[in-house]
């Protein structure tokens, strides 16, 4: 097991070798991207695509909302275990989107709500939303599981506003449609 999350920016056991002179772009060479502000993680996004044997951590420890990948082959056992009770605080939400259908797209803000880019999830996509502000466009009929900490606190959760135009959306990397 190793974790990925130890230090983004030093990923080179994973990166594609013509990526290895560009830091600002080793995490989002593989099927997984950062969105980020200022050194600030808003956003991973995991693509289907990722394919890697065994646990795969994709957040620090200090993260709220833990999001791992795990390939195991037949046979693999994972021992029983319970959790014990840990008190934790939990000052934002983090949310998890799991695309089982469709294809939606995710408009990325930072914690003014200025709007920074948008990305394309399909299905067996995976986006934890860590920080930041999010809006969604259904660009085709969607069916996702979202997970997030609770308990639920209704209106106090979230503070609405207005997203980007249309016109103004800037698709990131090879996700123009």
């Amino acid at each position: 097991m190793f974790k990925l999350a130890a230090d983004f920016l030093s990923l080179d056991f994973l990166c594609r070798p013509n990526q290895k002179n560009k830091p600002e772009s080793k995490f989002n060479s593989l099927p997984i991207s950062q969105i980020m502000k200022e050194g600030k993680v808003l956003a991973i996004i995991l693509r289907r695509e990722f394919n890697q044997e065994g646990v795969h951590f994709l957040t620090p420890d200090d993260f709220s909302q833990q999001l791992a990948y795990m390939r195991h082959p037949t046979g693999k056992s994972i021992m029983p275990h319970v959790h014990n009770k840990v008190q934790r605080e939990v000052f934002f939400t983090q949310e998890v989107l799991i695309i089982k259908k469709g294809k939606l797209r995710v408009d990325f803000y930072d914690d003014d709500q200025k709007y920074l880019e948008s990305h394309i999830l399909r299905d067996g996509d995976v986006v934890l939303l860590i920080q930041g502000g999010h809006g969604f466009q259904v660009l085709e009929e969607i069916e996702m599981i979202e997970v997030k900490q609770g308990p639920y606190v209704g209106n106090q959760d979230k503070a609405r506003f207005t997203g980007i135009e249309e016109t103004l959306v800037k698709m990131a990397g090879a996700e123009i449609e």
